[in-house]
C-alpha cells in the first residue's frame, strides 16, 4: 500500500499551498475536506451538492425529515462507496468510452419518448448541467461494469439452486405475485468479533422492539439501517416473490402484510423486514396466439419492392385456394417453421419482434395480412387460433436462474461493497456539518 499522509500533515500542506496565493478574507470561503478514501478526498462542495439533490427528492416524498448530521452522514457513506468503486475500477483498467455514453444518453431519451434537445433542457430546468450528468452516466456505467466483472460474473448457479427456487415458488409464495418490502440492516465487519455480533445483535433487538412498540418504520430506518436504501427510509419498492431475496424468503412466506420480522443474521449483519404489502394470489395467465408465415429475406439480390410483390402474389394464391402449407414449405425463407408449414407453434407475448406481434394481433383468426416488414424481412401472417394460457409453472421455470442470479449478485454485492470498504483507508472528518 502507497504511503499516507497524517490528516494533519494533509490539511497543513494544503493550508499553506493556498496561503501563498489567496488573500486572508478570501480563505474564510474556501472548500475543506470531509472524507479521505485512499488517496483521494472528498470536499464539502461535493457533499452539499449531493445533500441538496437528495433533500429536494425526499421533500416531494416526505415531510417529516431527520436531522440534517444524520441525512449527511449517509450520503457521504453513498459517496465513499462510489469512490472506492471508481478507484477499484481504475486500478483493474476499466473504462467507459464516448460513443457508449452516447448511446446511452440516446437510450434514456427514446425510453422518456422525447428528443435529446429536450432530454438536455429538461436536465438543465432541473438544475443540472449537462456535461456533470454525462459524466455521472459514464461512472454509473463504469461500476457496473466493475460489479459484472469482480462479482456477478463469479456467480456460480447449481441445479439444486434451481430445484430449490422451483420448489419454493410452488409454495406460499407462489400465492402472491409480488410484495412491497422495508429493509433495516445493521451491519457488523467481515470477521467481526463475538462482541461486534453481540453489540449489532442488541441493537437490532432494541429496534425491533421499539418497532413493535409503535415506532415509525422508515424513520427507524433513516436513522439507524446501514443499508443502500436508508435514506428512502429502507423501502425496497415491490419485489416480485420470485425475487425476493433468499435470506427473506422463508421468513416473508410466513408474514402477513404489515407485520414485521424479528432480526435475521446472515453475513452482513442483523436484518429486519417489513412486509408492508402484498399483491396477487392469481394465476398468471396470458394471452397466446398460434400463427402461421411466410418470410422473404432481402438481401443484395431481393429489393424490399421484389419482397413485397412475391408475397403479395403468394397471398392472392392463397386466398384463391393454394395451400399456405405447401408455398410456406417452398418460399419462405424461415427455414425453421417452413419445413412445418411456415407454423410458429403457440407463442406468448413478447416471444417475436414487435412489428410482428403489432400485425398478427391485430388480425382476425384465419385472416391473411398484406406484406409487412421487421428487421428480419418481409412477411405475410395468418392467426389460426387464440386462447387464454395459465403459463404459471412455464414462467416459474424460464424465470429460475435469471431471478437466482439477481439474488446472489445482489448479496454478493453488498458483501463485496463492505469488504472493499473494510479494506480500504477511510477517514471521515466530518463532526459539526453546516446546512449546504
Amino acid at each position: 500500500m502507497s504511503e499516507r499522509f497524517s490528516t494533519s500533515s494533509l490539511l497543513l500542506l494544503l493550508c499553506l499551498l493556498l496561503s501563498s496565493t489567496i488573500s486572508p478574507a478570501a480563505v474564510k470561503e474556501l472548500d475543506y475536506i470531509v472524507a479521505i478514501v485512499n488517496d483521494d478526498v472528498i470536499a464539502k462542495s461535493e457533499l452539499d451538492n449531493k445533500t441538496r439533490e437528495m433533500l429536494a427528492q425526499m421533500s416531494q416524498k416526505r415531510n417529516n425529515l431527520p436531522p440534517m448530521k444524520i441525512i449527511q452522514e449517509q450520503i457521504l457513506e453513498r459517496m465513499i462507496a462510489k469512490r472506492l468503486q471508481l478507484q477499484a475500477a481504475n486500478r483493474l483498467g476499466l473504462s467507459v468510452d464516448d460513443a457508449t455514453v452516447t448511446k446511452a444518453i440516446a437510450n434514456i431519451a427514446e425510453t422518456n419518448n422525447i428528443t435529446l434537445l429536450q432530454l438536455r433542457e429538461t436536465l438543465e430546468a432541473d438544475g443540472i448541467r449537462f456535461p456533470l450528468f454525462r459524466e455521472q452516466l459514464r461512472e454509473d456505467i463504469l461500476i457496473n461494469r466493475l460489479k459484472q466483472k469482480e462479482v456477478i460474473n463469479r456467480i456460480v448457479i447449481t441445479e439444486q439452486d434451481i430445484k430449490n427456487f422451483l420448489a419454493r415458488e410452488m409454495g406460499s409464495s407462489r400465492q402472491r405475485t409480488a410484495v412491497r418490502l422495508l429493509h433495516i440492516l445493521i451491519a457488523t465487519p467481515e470477521g467481526a468479533s463475538p462482541q461486534d455480533v453481540q453489540a449489532a445483535k442488541k441493537r437490532a433487538m432494541e429496534i425491533h422492539q421499539e418497532l413493535l412498540e409503535g415506532g415509525d418504520f422508515s424513520e427507524l430506518a433513516i436513522r439507524h439501517s446501514d443499508g443502500r436504501q436508508a435514506l428512502e427510509g429502507g423501502d425496497l419498492g415491490w419485489v416480485e416473490t420470485s425475487r425476493i431475496p433468499s435470506l427473506f424468503t422463508s421468513v416473508v412466506d410466513e408474514m402477513e402484510a404489515d407485520t414485521i420480522s424479528t432480526p435475521i443474521r446472515n453475513a452482513s449483519g442483523f436484518h429486519i423486514v417489513k412486509l408492508a404489502e402484498v399483491k396477487g394470489g392469481q394465476k398468471m395467465i396470458i394471452n397466446q396466439t398460434h400463427a402461421r408465415h411466410i418470410l422473404i429475406n432481402t438481401n443484395e439480390i431481393v429489393s424490399d419492392d421484389e419482397a413485397r410483390q412475391r408475397l403479395e402474389t403468394l397471398r392472392t394464391r392463397i386466398i384463391n385456394g393454394d395451400g399456405f402449407e405447401t408455398l410456406a414449405r417452398s418460399h419462405s425463407d424461415d427455414k425453421a417453421s417452413a419445413i412445418k408449414g411456415g407454423d410458429l407453434g403457440w407463442t406468448s407475448p413478447g416471444d417475436l419482434v414487435p412489428q410482428f406481434e403489432e400485425q398478427m394481433n391485430a388480425m382476425a383468426i384465419d385472416q391473411i395480412s398484406q406484406p409487412f416488414k421487421t428487421q428480419f424481412g418481409w412477411h405475410i401472417v395468418q392467426p389460426l387460433e387464440r386462447r387464454q394460457h395459465d403459463s404459471t409453472e412455464e414462467v416459474l421455470k424460464n424465470k429460475a436462474r435469471q431471478e437466482i442470479q439477481k439474488q446472489k449478485s445482489e448479496e454478493a454485492i453488498e458483501l463485496w461493497l463492505r469488504r472493499l470498504r473494510d479494506e480500504a483507508y477511510v477517514e471521515v472528518l466530518l463532526e459539526e456539518l453546516s446546512p449546504p
